[in-house]
């Protein structure tokens, strides 16, 4: 499950792990280690080798460090790919509410509010400077021959998102 931060990757990619009754990776989860340090490279790679080596799982991320790992092994990537200001407005007020009641996201890490403003580290300004770039990057991997063994699932709407978690959309 591919796509920009606050789109709704992780909620779907949960549910969808239930219903499917398979285990469920969030690349985040991995990548940042405890003060948002990150993972060394090798190491990130091996534990995503590792979780899908497994028959069925599900994985949400954008990290290309992994994606060779994912793709030759998934039948399926899942693409949100929301207009931008759907994105805006779902990622806006959740990272106010992490911020505020000091939710923990993975490893003892907690969004600040010294995030919020800073301009290498905001979500915010990365979501908004990120969304043209992921597009434009998996629209070319769906029309990639390279990528022809995946189905790609375009989710445009929530509309969208919600007919696949029921199994109406393959």
């Amino acid at each position: 499950m591919v796509g920009n931060s606050g789109s709704g990757k992780s909620t779907l990619a949960a549910g969808l792990a239930a219903r499917l009754g398979v285990p469920w990776l969030e690349l985040d989860s991995v990548f940042h280690m405890e003060g948002w340090t990150p993972r060394p490279k090798e190491e990130f790679r091996a534990e995503v080798d590792t979780f899908t080596r497994a028959d069925g799982w599900v994985v949400d991320g954008n990290y290309s460090a992994a994606r060779d790992l994912v793709w030759a092994r998934a039948d399926t990537v899942v693409w949100f790919d929301l207009p931008r200001r759907t994105v805006m407005r779902r990622l806006l007020p959740r990272t106010v509410r992490r911020m505020a009641t000091g939710a923990e996201l993975w490893n003892g890490n907690k969004e600040s509010f010294r995030f919020l403003l800073s301009k290498d580290e905001s979500i915010i300004r990365w979501a908004w400077t990120q969304h043209a770039v992921y597009r434009e990057r998996y629209r070319r991997a769906a029309a990639d021959p390279a990528n022809a063994h995946l189905t790609f699932v375009r989710i445009a709407s929530q509309a969208d998102a919600e007919r696949l978690l029921s199994g109406g959309v393959r």
